[in-house]
């Protein structure tokens, strides 16, 4: 790497806000001699052309000995990141590589097939006639003969050892704040009938009451895993062994050898005396059922699929909150590693945070705090009347509960939600829309781009701490690493705040729900960035409107209706139905997509998701879209 040309490289035309300077302290860390520079910078600093010119200061081909290493990775754990950055004609020269199941097949008869169940993974001895037209071995071909490469971080930890990725000299990793949790959850090995192709083959015991004086529950669980690998081995030696198979059977061959690989690697690390890796295992539901085997530290893990790949590394975020801590989780030198704090130039009045905190959130007193929140919602609604607002529910449940109050408040109309299942199609359905939707979110928190108009305000509804029933959560804060467990609450907080905050001409509002957010603002302090440190002393509580279900629905063609209910205004003018409250959840809001009649025989009212799919399961083509 030359250190040297990295202002040089910056691809845009010029620099916005403290681009240069970044890229300038970027560049002396490097030559000061760290293999790793940490890039702290604000959300919307441009981090994606910073990583470019990180890049660009890769050793090339020509200057290289045979045994060096050249070129560089760009790697982000945020698929939509990715997609990003593929979208960005300022990132042209970034080669972008997905896996095979992104692919389709371009053989007749298989159009329909991605690559990873294609004819050449189905058949022995299957020769493609147009492998160079294959989109997924095309793209692999650019992608590794290029000078940039870019890929999930899932597809670059899977290469790891790969010839056709190979070592390289400069690795840049985006959205990197999150890097330890992201390992330990790839390293997380899920036993249970969806994953186990041979479930109903093994006998799957109690690993923590069976296990005897002399044994714990990982020792049983590794005698159990023993056990299970030779059997998926069988399994998978007698599909090899046949000349073709149905994609059925590809499929439980991968997944049989992906697990075997898995299996290999837990137990070559439970019996390595020197790994740094502590295994927990959780199997809450006893004998039969699912057991996952979960790494705390996985250092040794990262060393292979991470750190070995490269020379010099430049992990950018918004959100590595302490060095020493991210260094620690990660399995890195803190003395090789130097840290770049990027100015936060957006206007401090562009970015309020506002405490409208309505309660705790905590599972206790959720029966409690949801309906005011939902109250809340409605006075924002009716203060933002013509602005689409984003609503971080944080849990499925909580989301489940927010909307069958908004359903009872009668502004279902404007409300729009997610499934797990539809989760990526509702949030571009809100996107697209002009008219100002409230979108209830789970876990959209991150790698979400709402410059401008797509989004004005947002709300936090509850402080975003990790699951102490995960068996990690639980070993952590009982050897009392309470600060951990604060410092990640606070970087998705900070990280939501950034959604709706994107460019220093932009503006969007953050409200605070939870009276956790406080106290966690508190307790995280000595962590907290100077420039969101900011944010929270400038919190002010803001003037709303009064509960008013008609001014929330002020920016629609909409009446309030009665309880879960929101329908548009009858065009031949007769009354609307009034607010009723308190009312039953009728139409099935608070989970899933069924629907009741009105009793009063008027307009079956439904949120936009539940209208949206109602819309395409009458539509004439219905047929051909299938369920959307």
């Amino acid at each position: 790497m030359d250190p040297d040309r990295i202002p040089a490289e910056f691809p845009a035309p010029s620099f916005r806000g403290a681009q240069e300077r970044a890229l300038a302290d970027v560049r002396d860390a490097f030559a000061a001699g760290n293999d790793v520079v940490l890039v702290r910078a604000p959300t919307g600093s441009g981090k994606s052309l910073l990583a470019r010119a990180v890049m660009g200061a890769a050793r090339e081909v020509a200057d290289a000995a045979p045994s060096e290493p050249t070129d560089a990775y760009y790697t982000t754990p945020q698929v939509s990141q990715l997609d990003d950055v593929a979208a960005d004609d300022l990132l042209s020269d970034l080669k972008v590589i997905r896996g095979k199941s992104n692919y389709d097949c371009v053989l007749p008869g298989e159009h329909d097939t991605p690559v990873d169940r294609a004819p050449c993974v189905r058949e022995q001895g299957f020769d493609c006639s147009i492998k160079h037209r294959c989109p997924y071995f095309s793209d692999r071909a650019i992608a590794s003969s290029g000078r940039f490469a870019a890929m999930t971080l899932a597809y670059f930890m899977r290469t790891a050892g790969s010839e056709t990725f190979r070592k390289r000299d400069v690795v840049v990793i985006d959205e990197a704040h999150g890097l330890a949790e992201w390992a330990e959850m790839y390293a997380t090995i899920d036993l249970s009938p969806e994953r186990v192709p041979v479930w109903d083959d093994v006998g799957v015991p109690d690993v923590e009451r069976d296990a005897g004086a002399d044994e714990d529950a990982l020792d049983r669980t590794a005698r159990f895993v023993e056990s299970l690998r030779d059997v998926a081995k069988r399994a998978k030696d007698d599909l090899v062994g046949r000349p073709e198979l149905s994609r059925e059977e590809v499929a439980r061959r991968d997944r049989l050898q992906e697990l075997i690989s898995e299996l290999g690697w837990f137990l070559e690390d439970y019996r390595d005396l020197d790994s740094p890796t502590t295994w927990v295992v959780d199997q809450p539901d006893g004998e039969g059922s699912a057991i996952a085997i979960k790494p705390l530290d996985p250092a040794r893990y990262l060393r292979h699929t991470v750190w070995d790949r490269g020379e010099k590394f430049a992990l950018l975020s918004a959100t590595i909150l302490s060095k020493d801590a991210f260094c620690r989780g990660v399995g890195l030198d803190p003395a090789n590693v130097a840290l770049v704090d990027v100015e936060h130039t957006f206007p401090l009045s562009n970015r309020p945070l506002y405490d409208v905190t309505q309660g705790s959130m905590t599972y206790e007193h959720r029966d409690e705090t949801v309906p005011k929140i939902a109250r809340l919602i409605v006075r924002l609604m009716a203060e933002h009347p013509d602005q689409k607002g984003l609503i971080h529910a944080h849990s499925y449940d909580i989301a489940g509960r927010l909307v069958e109050k908004l359903g009872e408040f009668g502004v279902a109309a404007r409300v729009r939600r997610h499934a797990r299942s539809n989760r990526d199609a509702e949030l571009e359905a809100w996107k697209a829309s002009s008219d100002p939707e409230v979108f209830v979110s789970v876990k959209m928190e991150e790698a979400l781009d709402l410059e401008g108009d797509l989004c004005r305000w947002q709300v936090v509804c509850k402080a975003p701490y990790r699951n102490t029933n995960d068996s990690r959560v639980a070993r952590r804060l009982a050897d009392g690493q309470w600060a951990w467990y604060h410092r990640t609450a606070l970087r998705t907080v900070i990280q939501a705040c950034g959604r709706v905050i994107r460019a220093p001409d932009d503006h969007g509002a953050t409200y605070l729900a939870d009276d956790s957010l406080l106290d966690l603002f508190d307790r995280a302090a000595a962590d907290t960035p100077p420039w969101f440190r900011d944010q929270v002393d400038a919190m002010t509580t803001p003037d709303l409107p009064e509960f008013d279900p008609s001014a929330a629905l002020a920016g629609l063609d909409a009446d309030p209706s009665g309880p879960g209910r929101a329908g548009r205004r009858r065009s031949s003018g007769s009354a609307s139905v009034g607010l009723s409250g308190e009312g039953d959840d009728r139409d099935g809001t608070s989970g899933g997509s069924g629907s009741a009649s009105d009793t009063d025989g008027g307009e079956t009212t439904r949120t936009r998701s539940e209208a949206d799919a109602e819309r395409r399961e009458k539509h004439p083509l219905s047929d051909v879209w299938g369920d959307g």
